[in-house]
């Protein structure tokens, strides 16, 4: 079968992690500001230990790692990431398009490699994170902080409200699907075999690699670097970048974390339209996980892919540019009026003083204030 999209508006599709917009404002009104994360200290030792080997990972992929080590690490690393762009974002987070069981299992098999939470929780907390974001209900609230955002949050517990909202949740969906079950049910021997294993044993046995060098470089440093690789699209993607398709939420298109997380940077666009399998309009260089998942279409492993038609694309940037000339244009008259005010004042001292103030003297805040805005 080929490749094949729909348009969200020739389909009936019912987003499921749509933006829950009375839910938002009613979490942000009653925000608890003086709660306090209570720290899992269990996970932060093993943070901790786990940035040590990757640094001793770094140090032998650098200096003692053999050329082939070197690729297969990048392999692994790439493959890790697939499993959650591909796989538990955007096949089953969102459900933006449909696989055939074969490409399930492997991406079930390679995001035992990423080990980040079996698929099932990892999606409801991304669903979390899109129905309820920058509110006490998003796991990765950014408003608690960048470093709160990008891995603090895995370092303390849940917040209350999270755990509430969460319960809500449908996943019936999720559950349902054996291959998760099959994921959920094995987790720990897949996780022990496919992210600690695996990938050391394929350079010790393919070209004679130390075991000790293998285990550092393409298990242990390259998982660290996998999970920062996503982690800052929680808080880079969050803070840095331009918003041209919604500027009033924190997600920002960021070209350099879709370098990095293979297409996952376009946040702006996949915070406006999350039911689009592409997650951005960005060239398929930043965007490797939309082309993986066209080829996959091509060989009939991938069909159904959601897309948002260009019309509405355009209409939203559009929309959106409009709201911020406005605004400009607002605040460049209450300048204008401040100017002429102030100069009116100083001429007014001017004639009553023997020493006149220059008129820069009353420019110079105006001026300030407009640039500011700016930029």
């Amino acid at each position: 079968m080929g490749a094949r999209t729909n348009s969200i508006s020739e389909v009936l599709y019912e987003e499921v992690a749509a933006v829950d917009t009375t839910e938002i404002i009613k979490l942000k009104a009653t925000a608890q500001e003086e709660w306090k994360p209570i720290i899992v200290w269990r996970n932060v030792i093993l943070f901790t230990a786990l940035h040590i080997g990757a640094f001793i990972g770094l140090y032998q992929l650098i200096f003692q790692a053999s050329f082939m080590t070197i690729i297969w690490t990048i392999i692994c690393q790439v493959l890790s990431e697939l499993s959650v762009t591909a796989g538990a974002h955007r096949l089953w987070a969102h459900r933006s398009y449909k696989a055939r069981t074969p490409l399930k299992i492997f991406l079930m098999l390679t995001n035992c490699m990423a080990l980040q939470n079996d698929i099932i929780e990892w999606a409801r907390d991304h669903r979390c994170h899109h129905k309820w974001t920058d509110t006490d209900a998003d796991p990765h609230n950014i408003e608690r902080g960048f470093f709160f955002a990008h891995m603090g949050w895995l370092m303390t517990k849940k917040h209350p409200k999270l755990k509430e909202m969460g319960g809500k949740l449908d996943l019936t969906d999720l559950t349902s699907d054996p291959v998760l079950a099959f994921q959920r049910r094995h987790y720990l021997p897949l996780i022990g075999f496919f992210c600690f294993l695996f990938p050391a044993l394929v350079a010790v046995y393919g070209w004679n690699e130390s075991f000790f060098v293998a285990w550092y470089t393409a298990c242990i440093f390259r998982y660290c670097s996998s999970l920062h690789v996503t982690w800052l699209i929680n808080s880079a993607a969050h803070t840095f970048g331009y918003r041209p398709y919604d500027q009033n939420i924190s997600p920002a298109e960021n070209p350099w974390t879709s370098f990095t997380a293979i297409g996952e940077g376009g946040h702006n666009f996949h915070h406006t339209f999350p039911y689009d399998y592409r997650t951005s309009e960005m060239p398929l260089f930043l965007n490797f996980t939309r082309g993986f998942i066209d080829v996959c279409a091509k060989l009939g492993l991938a069909y159904d892919m959601k897309v948002v038609s260009k019309e509405s694309a355009i209409e939203d940037r559009i929309e959106n540019e409009e709201e911020e000339l406005y605004e400009l244009w607002t605040v460049l008259q209450i300048n204008i009026l401040d100017y002429l005010s102030a100069n009116d004042q100083l001429e007014t001292a001017e004639m009553e003083s023997d020493e006149p103030e220059p008129s820069q003297t009353a420019m110079k805040p105006i001026t300030y204030n407009f640039m500011d805005y700016c930029f």
